[in-house]
């Protein structure tokens, strides 16, 4: 990555026009040059060795079903998301892209690094992590 200064003109604007407690000035940046996320799309942020970060293993064993439902409530926002569970176990979200992650899923959400197993929850208020 690289640094960049900017007058505090400029950078007041740009706290003016980012999302409390969502935008970065890197995320507002994007946003006004119409350029996607910094995580793209296809990608998750990394995973720890050995441990499978799909949801993949919990619809083949029945802990989570085809369309199901997941929510992601911010409070501190006032705002709840939703991801749907496919068959695959990869999440579909509101604007209909496709993760394979539920960490993907949420990063996508935020346009920040999301730990998906700890912020999506089931209808039940279950999270995650909870059904590994």
């Amino acid at each position: 990555m690289r640094s960049i200064r900017v007058d505090d003109d400029v950078y007041a604007r740009l706290q003016s026009l980012a999302e409390p407690f969502v935008d970065t000035p890197n995320s507002t940046l994007r946003r006004l040059l119409g350029l996607k996320s910094a995580w793209d799309r296809s990608q998750s942020p990394p995973r720890p060795v050995g441990r499978d970060q799909s949801l993949a293993p919990l619809v083949a064993d029945g802990r989570l079903t085809e369309g199901q439902e997941l929510v992601w409530r911010r409070r501190n926002l006032g705002r709840e998301h939703r991801a749907v569970v496919l068959a695959d176990g990869s999440l579909r979200i509101e604007d209909g892209t496709i993760h394979a992650t539920p960490s993907g899923a949420a990063t996508e959400l935020a346009g920040n690094p999301q730990n998906g197993w700890v912020v999506f929850t089931t209808a039940e208020g279950r999270k995650l992590k909870e059904l590994r």
